[in-house]
C-alpha cells in the first residue's frame, strides 16, 4: 500500500552471461516496480521502459560515474536500473503531478535507492522553471515512451534542446511506441538544430534468453 492506494508490485529481472565459456555464470539484477492500480498513466510501467531498461542494462559498464537525467520518469524503471549500475540519476516528472513525483520516490524506496543514488525533481516540458537550472552537467538523458501525444512533442525537444546545448557532449536516448506512421519529429529535429540515429534494437536481451517481441508486447 502507499498511500491508502492499492498496489500491484512488477519484477524486472535482467541477467547476463559474465563468462562466455560457462553459461551457468550469470550476473543478474532485479528491480522492483510499484504499480499503482486505477491510476494515471505514470503509475504504469509502459512496454518501452523494460526495452530502454535492457538497452542500459547492457550497456551497465559504461554508467558508472555518469549523471544520468531520465524525463518523464513514471515508473522510472531505465533510472532506476542506471542508479543501480552506479550512475548518479536524477527523475523528473512534470511539476504539475506531484502524485507521479511521489511515486517515483516510492519507486526508488521499493529498490533501496538513497537520495544519494536518485533524485526525483519536478520537470516540465517546455517550461523553463528553477529545476531545469539545478540540474548540473548531464552525460545522458533518458526518455521512455514520451512521445506519446503531438501536442507534447515540440516541448519535449525544446528541453531535450535545451539540455544538449548546455551539456555538448550528452545525448538523449530514447524509446517510444509507434501510435501513427502520421505523427513525427522530424520537422521539429531541424527547427532545433538536432540530429537523431535509430538504434536497432532487435538482438537485445538475446544473449539473455529474452525475447524483444515479449518485451514490447508485441
Amino acid at each position: 500500500m502507499s498511500d491508502g492506494v492499492t498496489e500491484q508490485v512488477k519484477k524486472f529481472l535482467f541477467k547476463s552471461i559474465v563468462n562466455r565459456t560457462s553459461e551457468g555464470d550469470l550476473e543478474s539484477l532485479e528491480v522492483l516496480i510499484p504499480e499503482q492500480l486505477q491510476a494515471s498513466y505514470s503509475s504504469y510501467t509502459w512496454p518501452s521502459a523494460p526495452v530502454l531498461a535492457w538497452f542500459l542494462w547492457e550497456h551497465r559498464r559504461e554508467l558508472p560515474g555518469k549523471h544520468i537525467v531520465e524525463l518523464g520518469c513514471g515508473t522510472s524503471l531505465p533510472g532506476i536500473v542506471a542508479a543501480k549500475c552506479g550512475a548518479a540519476v536524477t527523475l523528473t516528472d512534470s511539476a504539475s503531478l506531484p502524485k507521479s513525483l511521489q511515486h517515483a520516490k516510492r519507486c526508488c524506496e521499493v529498490n533501496n535507492l538513497t537520495p544519494n543514488q536518485v533524485r526525483v525533481l519536478g520537470l516540465t516540458w517546455g517550461l523553463f522553471l528553477g529545476n531545469i537550472f539545478s540540474l548540473g552537467p548531464v552525460d545522458l538523458l533518458l526518455g521512455s515512451d514520451c512521445f506519446y501525444e503531438p501536442s507534447v512533442f515540440e516541448d519535449i525537444i525544446v528541453t531535450v534542446a535545451y539540455l544538449l546545448e548546455k551539456n555538448p557532449n550528452a545525448k538523449f536516448l530514447c524509446t517510444y511506441q509507434e501510435r501513427s506512421a502520421d505523427w513525427s519529429i522530424e520537422h521539429l529535429l531541424h527547427k532545433w538544430r538536432l540530429q537523431c540515429e535509430q538504434i536497432p534494437i532487435n538482438n537485445i536481451g538475446a544473449e539473455s534468453g529474452v525475447d524483444i517481441n515479449e518485451l514490447m508486447h508485441d
